[in-house]
């Protein structure tokens, strides 16, 4: 698979890598139940298929998915870039909170190591600025984090430009982690020409729109999501957004049909298309999942492929 340098790093990383949030399984925003199985077997059969990085985080069912990852590498040659996060913490009761503090990421760092059965993470990012006044306090632990030997890299998550310049003046960001698919475009503007511009790495998340825009979603299977599936409750999964979305995934699937590849793999190439885009989060929670977006970096969409998508967006704001 072709790789891309990711920032500062010496990581050589695939255009896509396997996202771990829906593995974590059930919590206050999973994806409803999960069979460890089928996660490992799905961490297998991507890293089988040349991924070279894992997305995870602490929170992604609360300890369960860096746990799962641990179990699934144990017996692996082939280690991939493990990549993973600080800034939402839980009480004894799971109710979780987005927070960031010298005390608290110091505590992560060694529970997210213990679970993941590594001596060293490969890049550790802070999963929400939260709250903006403990932005340097983190950003310095992480820093010294990197100095102790606990991680390789360091990076940001959810960041605005504003946010970046005030940790960049402490340390070089590795990699900024954004949303941005189809869907969500809004760090086009000044995110991405900032990173490009100060030699960021950006690994994007939930570039199918969190499986939306795979062409398997119809309005039958989002109302058999499960109760504790955060998606029932995402706006882009009702109406009046359901509809325009839909209407989305039919061009898609459209193009799909003349590339001869899946409306998934549509959705991530038109992500990676982006020069300031280093690779793109996929999350996948069972092994047949693999298939549908592993061409993905593959697919050379031409210029009336995007022009007809970003007419459909133009009239469909």
């Amino acid at each position: 698979m072709e790789k891309r340098r990711l920032g500062n790093s010496d990581m050589e990383i695939t255009r896509i890598g396997l996202g771990a949030w829906a593995i974590g399984g059930s919590w206050r925003w999973g994806w409803g139940p999960q069979d460890e199985r089928d996660s490992i077997a799905t961490i297998h059969k991507a890293l089988d298929m040349g991924i070279n990085w894992i997305d995870t985080a602490p929170a992604y069912g609360l300890g369960v998915s860096e746990e799962v990852i641990g179990k699934a590498l144990k017996e692996r040659s082939d280690r991939p870039y493990i990549f993973t996060k600080c800034g939402i913490i839980w009480d004894e009761a799971g109710n979780a909170r987005q927070y960031i503090s010298r005390k608290t990421i110091l505590k992560e760092i060694d529970e997210s190591l213990q679970r993941l059965k590594v001596d060293v993470i490969d890049l550790y990012q802070i999963h929400w600025p939260t709250p903006d006044d403990r932005i340097e306090e983190a950003w310095e632990t992480l820093a010294e984090l990197k100095e102790k030997g606990k991680v390789r890299y360091i990076g940001v998550s959810n960041f605005s430009v504003a946010q970046m310049e005030r940790a960049a003046r402490i340390a070089p960001i590795t990699s900024l982690q954004p949303p941005y698919s189809l869907l969500r475009r809004e760090i086009e503007k000044e995110i991405l020409p900032y990173c490009a511009e100060h030699g960021i790495g950006v690994i994007v998340y939930s570039p199918m729109g969190s499986g939306l825009l795979t062409g398997k979603m119809t309005r039958e299977r989002i109302a058999r999501l499960p109760d504790d599936d955060w998606r029932r409750n995402s706006d882009e999964f009702n109406e009046p957004r359901l509809s325009r979305n839909l209407a989305l995934v039919e061009i898609l699937k459209e193009i799909a049909e003349r590339h001869g590849c899946t409306p998934g793999e549509v959705a991530i190439a038109w992500v990676l298309r982006h020069p300031a885009v280093t690779g793109a989060i996929v999350g996948m929670r069972r092994p047949d999942q693999v298939d549908g977006v592993i061409h993905a970096p593959e697919v050379s969409l031409d210029e009336d492929d995007i022009s007809r998508l970003e007419r459909f967006l133009t009239e469909n704001p």
